[in-house]
């Protein structure tokens, strides 16, 4: 419960009062002070000073010092008067306190927002005087330049004038000056050229420039996309594992013939047998090709899809996995080969009933070709067996 600070003094004259308040309390620097027309308040806990005015005060004009261990009120009366009291008859009476202090402070933060409104405005008004001081200035720094320009334009028109008065008077023999007239007689004289004339200025003009056929060699280019500079390093890299991977083998096998010995006419080999539905046989062709070379892409990927063909689902996307690794960078020239081997990973992630990662597949497919509708609808089927709306 806060304690009331008795022992403060007050005078007044006709027109204001003095109210010396002695401040208490731990931290006295920090006292806060409320004041309206018929209420003040010093708070420094745990000590209280507060009371109701016997009349009201002009708030506005009435100040509040701190000095000394003392707060001094000087408070301006609205009306002209000897008081004899500081302190309303109403002073011991809570509900009326109580009352009169809610309307106090109403009052002051009514006061103290009007007060912030004005400030506002006359922010707003000061800073539209300021654009228009600025809009003057830009309008008058145009007008300067304007006229800057027109006299200079005016200065070389002149100019100009001048120069074509006085060559007409000295050099022009197709005008003749009469001193005791003001006009000019233009002498219109044709001009005219014998035939002679004519072939002599045909004679002096230089020959025709030869024709010539200028060879243009362009830099050949392996992809079919225009060469652009922030895919060089990327199309290089698949150029030199392209090469590498194209580098014929040396096997000391005695078993094997020299075509066998070629992996690419393996890989033919297992395509054939591929289309004629004979999917161990092209397994076994596709795998001398890797023992030969296993840097090839498409050796993986086609053995992937045989492995697909006789449901063995799990060597497929192991095969299509290491064939999307060898695809790397992706460049437009393998764009085809990553499209098949997404598609048949997915497929067989999809036999396995692993959706997710099935549907992943089918994603990064359809950002290789977004206008495959055939590879929408498949993604959009697997989609609804994620979110279970169909079997």
């Amino acid at each position: 419960m806060p304690i009331a600070i008795k022992d403060y003094t007050w005078e007044e004259s006709e027109i204001d009062v003095h109210v010396t308040v002695p401040i208490k309390g731990n931290n006295s620097s920090k006292a806060d002070l409320f004041s309206s027309d018929e209420y003040i308040k010093v708070n420094s806990p745990p000590y209280l000073f507060e009371v109701f005015l016997y009349a009201g005060v002009d708030d506005s004009k009435s100040v509040a010092q701190l000095g000394d261990g003392v707060i001094v009120f000087k408070l301006i009366k609205k009306e002209p008067g000897i008081w004899g009291q500081l302190s309303s008859s109403a002073q011991g009476d809570k509900d009326i306190m109580k009352a009169k202090r809610d309307d106090a402070v109403s009052e002051k933060h009514r006061r103290i927002e009007e007060e912030m409104e004005e400030k506002r405005r006359k922010k707003r008004e000061k800073e539209k005087l300021a654009l228009n001081e600025q809009m003057r200035l830009e309008n008058a720094e145009k007008e300067k330049i304007y006229e800057i320009k027109q006299a200079e334009i005016r200065q070389a028109t002149e100019e100009i004038e001048e120069f074509k008065r006085k060559h007409q008077q000295s050099g022009d023999p197709t005008h003749r000056h009469d001193d005791g007239d003001d006009e000019h007689e233009e002498d219109d004289e044709e001009i005219t050229h014998s035939p002679e004339d004519k072939k002599a200025l045909i004679d002096k003009l230089p020959p025709p420039r030869t024709r010539q056929n200028i060879a243009v060699m362009f830099t050949p280019r392996v992809f079919p996309t225009p060469m652009r500079e922030s895919r060089v390093h990327e199309e290089d890299e698949w150029l030199r594992k392209q090469a590498e991977a194209r580098r014929m083998p040396e096997i000391d096998d005695e078993d094997l013939s020299p075509e066998q010995r070629d992996p690419f006419w393996l890989k033919d080999k297992g395509d054939s047998f591929f289309k004629g539905g004979n999917f161990q046989a092209a397994i076994n062709a596709y795998n001398t090709a890797i023992r030969l070379n296993g840097k090839v892409p498409a050796f993986y990927s086609n053995r992937g899809a045989c492995h697909l063909k006789l449901r063995n689902f799990i060597k497929c996307v192991e095969d299509c996995s290491k064939a999307i690794e060898l695809l790397t960078p992706p460049v437009p020239a393998n764009a085809s080969s990553r499209l098949r081997a997404h598609t048949r990973r997915g497929t067989a992630f999809c036999e396995l009933e692993l959706y997710a990662e099935g549907l992943q597949d089918y994603e990064a497919a359809l950002k290789i070709e977004p206008k495959n509708e055939q590879l929408r609808h498949d993604a959009e089927r697997i989609r609804h067996v994620i979110q279970g709306t169909t079997t």
